[in-house]
């Protein structure tokens, strides 16, 4: 992949960096739900729709992240931008489709604190800023440390490590559908 060319990894190693993006990004997102929501209601509950420590809609924010604002890495303000704008449609128009589509609420923005600009319930201005936030964090620190692990790591153990965790995450969300 062009946007890694400088950074002189393999394409097998871009792919276990976008799976790794995907993971981090989930349980990042699982960890911050839990946190949000034991303020919001006072008592813990498990966020998220699959059965594993990871929120999807997070994972796929990251790797969209990623892909998208990696080659602005030089422009700060381009990828907060850009990351506001990728993750407040990602949301939208999830949120939209599985209600729609799929007839579930899987969150809904009027029932929460901090809801300001709230659209439909979708998406509100608090979530959109922290992920545009996230964005400006996983590109400037995850990613890099990121780079500079899978350079050092074992690509056999790293590998298999990659895969093992992406057929986790992808079954997990296979799972879910098969028992909507």
């Amino acid at each position: 992949m062009k946007l890694f060319n400088k950074d002189k990894l393999s394409k097998r190693n871009v792919f276990n960096l976008l799976v790794l993006i995907m993971i981090i990004g989930g349980i990042t997102g699982f960890i911050y739900e839990e946190i949000f929501y034991y303020f919001d209601l006072g008592y813990l509950v498990k966020r998220g729709s699959t059965f594993g420590p990871w929120i999807p809609i997070y994972a796929f924010g990251s790797l969209f992240i990623m892909l998208l604002t990696y080659k602005y890495r030089k422009k700060p303000l381009v990828v907060f931008i850009f990351s506001l704008v990728i993750t407040g449609t990602l949301e939208y128009l999830t949120g939209m489709f599985f209600e729609k589509v799929l007839h579930t609420r899987l969150w809904d923005y009027n029932n929460e604190i901090l809801n300001f600009g709230n659209i439909n319930g979708y998406i509100c201005l608090r979530s959109v800023l922290l992920f545009g936030f996230a964005g400006l964090f996983l590109v400037y620190v995850i990613i890099p440390k990121l780079i500079c692990l899978i350079k050092k790591a074992n690509n056999k153990v790293l590998n298999i490590s990659c895969i093992v965790l992406l057929c986790l995450f992808l079954g997990d969300i296979l799972l879910f559908m098969l028992l909507k």
